[in-house]
């Protein structure tokens, strides 16, 4: 038996510098990627790929399979430019460089207080 009661839930895309949420009632057996796709947010933003970029619904990531409540929001992220861990790790090393135990060896004057 089909369920074709409607529900209202949105679809989010951030960009650098602006954001767009557009407002959509659904039926509430539609997946995450039917829901997109009816959105027409793919019309306006062609470099949304669906087979790389993740997709959540407040910040918790989801499956395009999945199915949403009333109320859901939809965000579509977009790819990194840098991987969070590997900038931790330069700055970690850089900062090991800079300055191994809170003084230098080099100035035996900054031990001097």
């Amino acid at each position: 038996m089909e369920n074709s009661e409607k529900i209202a839930v949105e679809v989010a895309y951030a960009l650098p510098d602006s954001q767009v949420i557009i407002p959509v009632k659904v039926n509430s057996d539609m997946t995450i990627e039917e829901i997109i796709k009816h959105s027409g947010i793919l019309d306006s933003y062609p470099e949304i790929d669906l087979g790389t970029n993740k997709v959540g619904v407040f910040g918790k990531l989801s499956k395009l399979s999945s199915t949403l409540r009333e109320g859901d929001r939809i965000e579509i992220y977009r790819p990194l430019i840098a991987d969070p861990k590997e900038v931790r790790r330069q700055r970690a090393a850089e900062g090991k460089k800079m300055k191994k135990g809170g003084g230098s060896i080099e100035d035996p004057a900054a031990d001097q207080v």
